[in-house]
């Protein structure tokens, strides 16, 4: 098969003015027409730096921020009013107040001011290499260190230089490199984001024995090729992607590797506030509020091969009576802290165990947090197959009246729901709880089970057995990828026929009575969740 490659020099030629030239350092260059320069940065204060070499790959720019101002020959200001993007607080400004250059060290620094209402504002710095720094594939390299505290979002990432080539968010494509919120600050974050739908994939890397990212300078890298994503922190390898997509919604995909096959460019912020990390509170201390940048290196390979073919996902199949929940029976007293079947989760301000004993999964909430999902029990790794249908049942207790919820998620594909978040109701009785699904999605290989029993007042025990997942019609696509024959298929349609005839005259029995007791059932704990979210 013909090969076919891409020169990387070549292809970057026209983007740069000295391909091994630091932005904020002195050197030998070559211009475009490839004779050698005695390239000078703009800044006439800067350093030289010696830049190590690494194998395979050639530098084609850096900047160690040596120089006394931000170097605009590799940058540029980003400036965005309040609320730009993902309900964030900050301006981003071209003030030296929020971004500059001192003792070798660029500084993204937030500032809280008032407005003149009174309220509180903030202000901050985010600048992009767009137009300036452009290339494709590439390994980046950044060292940098942290901000800590409530509400404060440091992030190195990468945006296409024509985001409407594939068209807007997120079918264009977006490479994070880092982020982390600052309450958490042990925690980095590198995600593939592509679509649509929008389809993400989501690295961490976590620091122990108390150490943060925010104590010290770590070392940020990502190594894109035509057909993989592979994310390092301090040369420690966390995350592999290599199956994404774009498309717009409802057509056929874009050729792999779209929509990563065009130029992006690197940039770096703080954001303050917004809907992932929260907004600040009386404990974020601005004083310290910076974002510390050593080094940002990029480096590429003489050529890639473009060649490339998008690997086909894996399917889970079904067990040998056909429920594609494992360990559904909870007959293995298996950990909840891996991934392997169930996990158990908990986010903002949640608290709680869980364990399998028994053949019942049980979970004891201490705190219902700030979200539904804030203490969760979840599997993964369920294949939805569009023009499919699916029966979900479990069996649930609680030691008192309460109220969880219930869907199938979609945690690689924008998080939308093949089942709609679901209240239920639970007793101190066992209750058998039934759902229909017709899945009209696109197909994937990751739907996600979860059980959320965050937020909702009162906070108690709950247990939950006999868990099943089974395909009650299938799609020609499930048949051939999960090898059904047409018998099995046809057997399945069958049974499931009989099983919703049997059902449908007790299922009508309770919905009477379960129609008048849902609403008021789900007013009264939320109007006491409100009573003590106030408390």
């Amino acid at each position: 098969m013909k090969r076919n490659r891409i020169l990387a020099f070549a292809l970057c030629s026209a983007l740069m003015t000295g391909l091994v030239s630091g932005c904020g350092s002195t050197g030998e260059v070559k211009d475009q027409q490839g004779s050698e320069s005695n390239g000078t940065s703009q800044n006439s204060t800067a350093e030289s730096t010696e830049i190590p070499e690494i194998e395979g790959y050639s530098l084609l720019w850096n900047d160690e921020f040596n120089g006394d101002k931000l170097d605009t020959t590799c940058w540029q200001y980003d400036p965005h009013e309040p609320g730009w993007t993902n309900s964030e607080l900050q301006e981003y400004t071209t003030s030296e107040e929020n971004v500059f250059t001192k003792d070798g060290l660029l500084h993204l620094k937030a500032i809280k001011t008032k407005d003149d209402k009174g309220n509180d504002y903030y202000t901050s710095g985010k600048i992009k290499g767009q137009n300036l720094k452009d290339f494709m594939y590439g390994k980046v390299v950044v060292r940098a260190k942290v901000p800590e505290g409530q509400g404060l979002w440091p992030a190195i990432w990468m945006m296409p230089t024509d985001e409407e080539h594939y068209g807007q968010w997120p079918k264009c494509g977006e490479i994070d490199i880092m982020e982390t919120l600052g309450h958490e600050p042990e925690k980095a974050y590198g995600t593939l984001h592509y679509g649509e739908p929008h389809g993400e994939q989501q690295g961490t890397y976590v620091l122990e024995g108390g150490e943060t990212f925010a104590s010290d300078f770590h070392e940020f890298s990502v190594e894109w090729e035509p057909g993989e994503f592979r994310w390092y922190i301090d040369g420690n390898l966390y995350h592999t992607v290599n199956d994404w997509f774009t498309a717009v919604d409802g057509e056929d995909d874009k050729p792999y590797p779209a929509p990563f096959d065009q130029t992006f460019f690197v940039q770096l912020n703080l954001a303050v506030g917004g809907t992932w990390p929260g907004n600040p509170d009386a404990t974020t201390n601005f004083d310290n509020a910076e974002f510390l940048v050593d080094y940002v290196r990029v480096y590429q390979k003489p050529e890639y091969d473009t060649n490339v073919t998008k690997p086909l996902p894996n399917f889970r199949k079904p067990l040998e009576d056909g429920n594609f929940i494992y360990n559904g029976d909870f007959s293995e007293e298996e950990a909840l802290d891996d991934e392997d079947n169930w996990r158990f989760l908990l986010f903002n301000d949640g608290e709680g165990t869980a364990e399998i004993k028994d053949g019942e999964l049980r979970i004891y909430p201490e705190k219902k947090g700030t979200e539904e999902y804030s203490v969760q029990i979840v599997q993964a790794g369920l294949p939805m197959f569009k023009d499919s249908k699916y029966k979900l049942t479990f069996e649930a207790r609680s030691d008192e009246k309460r109220v969880m919820k219930v869907c199938i998620s979609a945690p690689t594909s924008g998080w939308v729901r093949y089942l709609n978040d679901t209240p239920v109701h639970t007793t101190d009785e066992w209750q058998t709880f039934e759902f229909d699904i017709e899945m009209l999605r696109k197909t994937d290989p990751n739907g996600r089970l979860e059980f959320n029993m965050g937020r909702f007042s009162p906070v108690k025990n709950l247990q939950i057995r006999n868990v099943r997942l089974e395909m009650t019609e299938a799609s020609d696509e499930a048949k051939e990828i999960l090898g059904l024959t047409d018998a099995e298929s046809t057997a399945s349609d069958e049974a499931a026929v009989t099983e919703t005839a049997v059902s449908e005259t007790a299922e009508a029995e309770v919905t009477e009575d379960a129609a008048d007791t849902t609403e008021a059932q789900t007013e009264e704990v939320t109007e006491s969740a409100e009573t003590e979210a106030a408390e």
